[in-house]
């Protein structure tokens, strides 16, 4: 089987546990799964302050990437107090999310990832979701970029996935995985991780 890379997105001021998911699911699939998966984590930084002051070293540079060589683009959320928006809404990641879903490659977003997501217009007359509290901000935003915005935990619209809030994290790794695989496979990596 042919393996198939997943590049992890990161802005400066990511939440770990939104892109830890991806690193655990797609790495139980690797070793206990089918056995298809391998992430890439980038960042336009060669490190990368996280919201709560952890810090992760990505294996690439954005400025490295060929969007060619992926699968697939799962983008966690952050928040903006520690920075997370002067990446996300960089025209670096613009141009690599655009390039993902012209290929039709599987887009995944945690919680506000979806805003970037939504600001490279790919979403534009789609249906997403994100983060729902806040007064309803970050989904005025959202729909500021042309999104019809879904009252859903997790919305999936062809080849991206977008979601409300860091509780949906793992539901949207299972769910590109299952994108990846199978339905069959995702049950499978599931049961072996516990749930």
């Amino acid at each position: 089987m042919k393996t198939k890379k997943i590049l992890l997105l990161l802005a400066k001021g990511f939440e770990a546990y939104e892109a830890s998911v991806f690193t655990d699911v797609l790495g139980w699939n690797r070793l206990e799964g089918d056995g298809t998966t391998e992430v890439v984590a980038c960042g336009l930084h060669q490190a990368l302050r996280c919201t709560w002051n952890f810090t992760v070293i990505p294996e690439m540079l954005l400025s490295e990437v060929d969007p060619a060589g992926f699968d697939a683009l799962a983008i966690p959320g952050g928040f903006e107090e520690a920075g997370f928006y002067e990446d996300a809404y960089s025209d670096e990641f613009t141009q690599l999310i655009q390039a993902f879903d012209r290929a039709g490659k599987p887009i995944a977003a945690v919680c506000v990832g979806a805003l970037a997501v939504g600001k490279s217009g790919v979403l534009r007359g789609r249906r997403g979701t994100t983060y729902h509290l806040k007064n309803g901000l970050r989904r005025a935003q959202l729909a500021g970029f042309g999104v019809q915005v879904v009252d859903e935990l997790l919305v999936r619209d062809g080849n991206i996935i977008t979601s409300s809030c860091p509780a949906t994290a793992l539901d949207v790794a299972f769910t590109l995985l299952e994108m990846l695989t199978s339905a069959e496979n995702r049950r499978a990596v599931q049961e072996r991780m516990g749930f």
